[in-house]
């Protein structure tokens, strides 16, 4: 029972976190299901909720989306989404859980040294990184920093910067959910009812975040995020180097 009160709080916080930033669910409740479940189901798992909070922000946008980067950058997102998810597939839980858990800290390390406010993807190199983004999407659930971090170099004002990278996100677990349901469709059917209750948070979350917290200053939304990606970093590297 305590288990489903903290995964409801976290899909609400995932959801209104993504509903400002335009990514955050993956890395926020992947770690937090994988507590329960085996870290690779559980990043099958949290696509679902991933994709109806992805398409719920969507749809509640109004600031467009930069069609070029989209079919450019988004496409080979979309391709690498798809081969992370077929590789995640081979990968070991505890191999997955390890990549994960250095994912959230250094994203938490970027932002709290001020990196991840001056990194720069430009030409190849955001190519690259899109491909990147959605490769890690597919493996481990999450991609959304590298994918900011790669659409700053395309210089896109805040609202199409939003609405784009929402739209690449869609494009990602479009190729990674099919991939998921058809390789570990007994085992999802299994946490059918986290699955469910996660939906329910995001859905309120996302609702939520996008009338409240662009209210919240900026730094200290920063640092609370920072902080959260951090503590879900160390939990999950102390749960792999720990005993089977």
């Amino acid at each position: 029972m305590w288990f489903d009160a903290v995964l409801v709080a976290a899909s609400v916080l995932a959801g209104a976190i993504a509903a400002v930033t335009g990514f955050g669910i993956g890395s926020l409740l992947t770690p937090v299901l994988a507590l329960q479940v085996d870290t690779r189901l559980a990043v099958a798992a949290v696509s679902i909720p991933h994709l109806v909070g992805t398409s719920l922000r969507f749809w509640l946008m109004h600031g467009g989306v930069d069609r070029r980067v989209l079919w450019s950058f988004g496409l080979t997102s979309a391709a690498g989404g798809l081969a992370g998810a077929m590789l995640y597939n081979q990968a070991s839980s505890r191999g997955l859980t390890i990549v994960f858990g250095l994912l959230l800290l250094f994203a938490a390390l970027s932002e709290i040294s001020g990196l991840a406010r001056r990194m720069r993807f430009r030409g190849w190199v955001a190519w690259v990184a899109g491909a990147l983004s959605g490769l890690l999407g597919g493996l481990v659930g999450n991609q959304g920093g590298i994918r900011s971090a790669a659409l700053i170099g395309f210089g896109l004002r805040k609202e199409l910067f939003v609405g784009t990278a929402t739209a690449i996100a869609l494009f990602v677990d479009g190729a990674r959910v099919p991939v998921y349901l058809y390789t570990q469709h007994d085992e999802m059917r299994g946490v059918a009812g986290a699955v469910a209750l996660a939906i329910a948070g995001v859905v309120a979350g996302t609702i939520a975040g996008s009338r409240a917290l662009g209210r919240i200053p900026d730094i200290w939304f920063r640092r609370v995020l920072a902080l959260l990606l951090a503590l879900l970093g160390v939990a999950m590297l102390s749960r792999a180097v720990g005993p089977t």
